[in-house]
């Protein structure tokens, strides 16, 4: 594995993990991790989850433009749920999961989790935007979070 490819984390069953490592600055005054920083990190796990299936940013930037000029991928809703802290030089696994494949969103299920302890927990809805409307989500990526939720099987969990 490149050091490039372990960067972005690995999809194992269905799932997408990307290991994070706490740093200071991902941190308050007090040594915890900061709240918005998990939306960071998060951030991290969705673009590495879908750069990983095929994905690749730039190049499906510059086709999608050709086809929906302005485009752009955007959080329209999230509701998470905070459960314990982590800390400064904690190691800490995004888990990001996807949860319902439409037309012009996909909702996934991220954890953040310390071992197999639950940090936090997520879901996130993501649409394909362009011309401040709605558009299909291109087709090769709607396919492959489809395999990636049916290799999961009905009803399944992200691990903890």
């Amino acid at each position: 594995m490149s050091s490039a490819s372990a960067l972005d984390g690995e999809i194992r069953d269905g799932r997408h993990l990307q290991p994070v490592r706490v740093y200071y600055e991902d941190t308050d005054f007090s040594g915890v991790v900061y709240h918005a920083s998990y939306l960071r990190f998060m951030e991290r796990g969705r673009t590495n989850y879908l750069r990983l299936i095929g994905a690749d940013h730039r190049a499906m930037f510059e086709a999608a433009e050709k086809e929906a000029p302005g485009f752009s991928f955007v959080v329209r809703h999230m509701s998470i749920d905070f459960r314990k802290p982590a800390h400064m030089d904690d190691v800490l696994d995004i888990v990001t999961v996807p949860e319902e494949v439409k037309g012009a969103s996909v909702t996934l299920h991220q954890q953040v989790m310390r071992g197999d302890e639950l940090i936090v927990e997520a879901h996130v809805q993501v649409a394909f935007v362009s011309g401040g409307r709605a558009r299909p989500i291109p087709k090769p990526l709607r396919i492959a979070m489809r395999a990636d939720q049916e290799s999961l099987g009905s009803g399944a969990e992200p691990a903890r």
